[in-house]
């Protein structure tokens, strides 16, 4: 199988080619940068220049896997649209991929897991892994609540994302990651079923901004007075 993947949800601007056999992933081509901002602009030629270095055309993919979140609300929708927009022009399936899950499969051979991702406002994005495999479903913690978490699993647990930084002292491996490996995301781009992964925004948390209550220059409502 080649697929594409494309990750656009934290701070990486990452695009792979891959070509997935069974347990074997070979990269064919990489573009991956720190941002933040500006993903509309790169995206594309992200795409272009990784398939080029894989030696592939578009129409060689036989999917397409992009990050869902959880993550930056404009990030994710720049993510998702380039993804869907590519995947219906080749008429070809894309599975959506959680962030935190491709966090926790940037660590390999890793039992117990926290995948955390900075969340601002005193909280984590989170999802936790132990001895007999995932602890529940994604979720937005305070950091008192993740800490509790993270005691909770025991010795030899990894701490992985951009989260990880917030918990210093959890007595913990730390790794610090602005976004998943592309390999990571490869491997579960492949495993995914497309009917049970769809491409659609994981939010655990509302926006910050609210949309406006009028239209710009329409007038503002009477003034009531008590």
């Amino acid at each position: 199988m080649k697929l594409m993947v494309v990750d656009t949800a934290l701070g990486l601007c990452t695009v792979g080619v891959f070509s997935v056999d069974g347990a074997a992933v070979h990269r064919l081509g990489l573009r991956s940068e720190p941002m933040v901002k500006g993903h509309s602009e790169r995206l594309a030629g992200f795409a272009r220049d990784a398939a080029t270095e894989a030696g592939v055309a578009f129409t060689d993919l036989d999917r397409i896997g992009v990050t869902v979140g959880p993550g930056s609300f404009t990030g994710l929708r720049v993510g998702l649209a380039f993804a869907q927009g590519l995947a219906a022009a080749l008429n070809r399936p894309v599975v959506g991929i959680s962030a935190l899950d491709a966090l926790a499969a940037s660590v390999p051979g890793a039992s117990r897991v926290a995948a955390l991702i900075d969340a601002r406002r005193g909280q984590v994005y989170a999802r936790f892994w132990g001895e007999d495999g995932p602890q529940g479903e994604p979720e937005a913690l305070m950091i008192d609540a993740a800490s509790a978490r993270i005691a909770g699993l025991g010795s030899g647990t990894v701490l992985v994302g951009s989260g990880a930084a917030l918990f210093p002292g959890a007595g913990a491996d730390l790794r610090v990651l602005d976004g998943p490996t592309a390999e990571a995301l490869a491997r579960l781009a492949a495993a995914a079923d497309p009917a049970l992964a769809p491409a659609r925004p994981l939010y655990l948390r509302a926006p910050d901004a609210t949309p406006p209550t009028r239209l710009p220059g329409q007038a503002r409502g009477p003034v009531r007075t008590p």
